[in-house]
């Protein structure tokens, strides 16, 4: 099989992209660490459980969610459940499975946090882009996330932590 290198141009999209994907992160980083004492993973955690109506989900659909091992995504929640900003909860039907749900001190440091938040984003990003960029941002995006979760060479379920399913019939309703 030949190598298809990059071209030139592709060479400096990429790296320009590296770059960019790289700063923007420790720029995210050190905000949200400023603001709440939190690296943007945590803050990540908080931002999913907060979109949940219930403000809750199973431990691997935030993992999926996140696209983190599971075993990371537990130190986080243990991290977070001892600042008092994530409780735990189990699932009357299936004891493998467990929720993490957001708490009301979690939702109030959240509240107080996404403003700055983002206004970072705003500042390092967005402000740096026309209108009809941003657009293309997405539409890029969108196409990259299509071809890796089409790809029939990437890992199956089992392979890869954080899409594992759990054969579980437990769901994320409050009445459980």
């Amino acid at each position: 099989m030949t190598t298809r290198w990059l071209t030139p141009e592709e060479q400096r999209a990429w790296r320009a992209y590296i770059a960019a994907a790289h700063l923007l992160e420790d720029a995210l980083d050190r905000q949200l660490q400023q603001d709440a004492g939190m690296p943007h993973l945590y803050y990540s955690i908080l931002a999913n459980l907060s979109d949940e109506p219930d403000h809750r989900l199973r431990m691997t659909d935030l993992a999926e969610r996140t696209k983190i091992t599971r075993s990371r995504l537990t130190y986080a929640v243990t991290r977070l459940e001892k600042d008092g900003l994530i409780r735990r909860e189990n699932c009357n039907w299936d004891k493998r499975s467990s929720f993490a749900a957001l708490t009301d001190e979690g939702m109030a440091v959240l509240e107080r946090t996404a403003p700055g938040h983002v206004e970072t984003v705003r500042a390092f990003l967005f402000d740096h882009l026309t209108e009809e960029q941003v657009g293309q941002l997405e539409e890029i995006f969108t196409e990259v996330t299509k071809a890796l979760e089409a790809d029939e060479t990437r890992p199956s379920a089992d392979e890869v932590p954080w899409r594992r399913r759990s054969s579980s019939p437990c769901s994320g309703t409050a009445s459980e």
